[in-house]
């Protein structure tokens, strides 16, 4: 059975100004929300003094993160240009490979990689009725 996976990562921004950095944000998301269809889920929030953001991406399957992750490599040096990694937190059971990728790229990065392999239950509402 396929079981959604959550996968969330935590970054400093290294500089900048805020409008700057926001509008970065918005370019990469438009580009993934196009090139990337299968990923259910890509929000980027904030903290109140635009030092610090985190990624929260939602996947339906382990199929739809291994899409979303192809082309991740360059995605990530181009984004380590502005972002420091601070931390990740995998929800779900991702295929061996993605999970193995994660695990290199947080012990390169010197960062943790907390993970909660087991989904329980849950629900999306993507609208209210």
């Amino acid at each position: 059975m396929a079981t959604p996976i959550v996968f969330i990562s935590h970054f400093r921004i290294k500089g900048g100004d805020a409008d700057t950095i926001r509008d970065l944000f918005r370019r990469t998301t438009a580009r993934l929300e196009t090139e990337k269809p299968r990923t259910a889920l890509f929000l980027a929030y904030l903290d109140d003094g635009a030092t610090r953001v985190s990624f929260v991406h939602g996947f339906a399957d382990a199929g739809s993160m291994d899409v979303h992750f192809e082309g991740a490599g360059e995605r990530a040096k181009a984004a380590y240009e502005y972002l420091e990694p601070e931390g990740w937190e995998l929800y779900g059971s991702p295929s061996d490979a993605a999970l193995e990728t994660l695990r290199q790229s947080a012990a390169s990065a010197g960062v943790h990689l907390h993970v909660h392999p087991e989904y329980v239950a849950g629900f999306l509402r993507l609208a209210h009725q």
